[in-house]
């Protein structure tokens, strides 16, 4: 239908563009020909014209038409999230049948026990005197009950705030606080309805005390609740409260353990401080005592009165206790596997820039090779410390940088014990 209303459309555009063109141009010459021909442009131009319009105007609908279409798709998502929600409200509304079937049943059970008052009441016509005193005292009653609805707001306000606190009991306070939201509202209509039942006491006095003694059981009931639900209250603020101390208590000890902890290490590192000023003056002391040993025979005679004090004494026993309390087991084990030339060639490479000549001096005086003697010390250190001492890769030898320290230590210790040796 659509087509057959454009080509129609094409049609009549094509018969009113050549006959404009046709007679403008035919009015002024009276050239058939040339009218013909003008017309036919004319014609042609304006089929142009109108496919060029028509192809952008099927562009824009395609583009409205793109537009709907997602439009469309927001509208179903919509329309199912509507449908996912309307489910919810039915189910909801399933159950709100359910509770209103309920209350129907308890209030046809009443009307029944109000009908048994009724027959019942119908004997106590000439108490009327009470009935007004009773209804005194009930006009003061629904005084309280406005007072303890008042309450009741409060510590639903109150029910909130707690709500808000405890997450991990919201769903139960939200039932529960819709429960009392229901009740509240009960008890208002209620309210409502004694107020407007007040003006017609004469008739409607069993009634009222009906309607009484069903306000008292449900006071009592929402008595009950809200005692229960401070209660829980209570023992929830208890628990975080207990939470919260043993936490911070928690958080003292670690920072008490953090400072403790820090002492510690400065402490440490002062010892470490001075243990290795004390290394160091011990190591000068013996650099020092070495240097009075290697004096001559003749000056030390002349020195006699001044050895006499018991100064290398004093270095000895200083090094002796430092060396013993630092030098590891395995190192101790090396010390005494060593024979006295190969210490002698630790202390030649650790205190000398260029150790051959003297590695090779004492190569000679025990009949063997630098190479050898430096490959018995590194196999007794493999067998003991599991580690080689000296680098055998470099042209001079020397210690590796992590074992200079016990070198140094096993080297005071072997001068001590030799010194110590002729002395006993």
């Amino acid at each position: 239908m659509q087509s057959a209303m454009g080509n129609n459309r094409f049609l009549l555009l094509g018969i009113v563009a050549f006959s404009v063109s046709f007679g403008l141009s035919l009015v002024p010459t009276w050239d058939f020909s040339k009218a013909f021909l003008t017309g036919a442009i004319t014609v042609i131009a304006s089929y142009a014209a109108a496919l060029f319009v028509d192809n952008i105007r099927r562009n824009h609908e395609m583009l409205v038409l793109g537009s709907l279409y997602k439009r469309i798709k927001e509208l179903e998502g919509l329309k199912s999230r509507l449908v996912r929600e309307i489910n919810q409200i039915e189910e909801h509304r399933a159950l709100l049948y359910t509770e209103s079937n309920q209350l129907q049943n308890q209030v046809s059970e009443r009307r029944n026990q109000r009908d048994s008052f009724n027959r019942e009441l119908g004997s106590f016509v000439g108490q009327k005197k009470q009935l007004e005193v009773e209804i005194n005292l009930l006009q003061t009653e629904l005084t309280k009950l406005d007072k303890s609805k008042a309450e009741l707001n409060n510590s639903f306000s109150a029910l909130t705030a707690e709500k808000r606190r405890l997450e991990l009991n919201s769903n139960v306070s939200r039932a529960e606080i819709t429960k009392l939201q229901t009740q509240i509202s009960e008890l208002q209509q209620e309210k409502q309805d004694a107020e407007s039942n007040l003006t017609l006491l004469d008739r409607l006095k069993p009634q009222l005390e009906e309607r009484l003694y069903e306000l008292r059981v449900e006071l009592q009931e929402l008595e009950n609740q809200v005692t229960q639900h401070n209660e829980l209250i209570l023992n929830k603020k208890s628990e975080r409260e207990n939470t919260e101390a043993s936490l911070n208590l928690l958080q003292t000890q670690i920072t008490e353990q953090k400072i403790e902890l820090n002492h510690l290490q400065e402490q440490i590192s002062l010892l470490q401080q001075e243990r290795d000023l004390l290394q160091s003056q011990v190591w000068e002391l013996l650099q020092q005592s070495e240097t009075y040993n290697q004096q001559p025979f003749a000056e030390k005679e002349h020195e006699e009165d001044v050895d006499l004090f018991p100064f290398s004494d004093l270095i000895d026993l200083e090094t002796i206790s430092e060396n013993t309390s630092d030098l590891p087991q395995e190192w101790a084990k090396l010390l005494e596997q060593l024979p006295a030339y190969e210490i002698q060639v630790l202390k030649a490479i650790l205190e000398q820039e260029n150790p051959k000549a003297a590695i090779k001096q004492i190569a000679e005086t025990n009949i063997t090779m630098p190479n050898l003697l430096i490959d018995s010390i590194n196999e007794r250190a493999n067998d003991t410390i599991e580690e080689l001492i000296i680098d055998p890769n470099l042209e001079t030898p020397e210690i590796y940088q992590e074992h200079i320290t016990n070198v140094k230590k096993l080297i005071a210790m072997y001068e001590l014990t030799t010194r110590q040796a002729p002395s006993n």
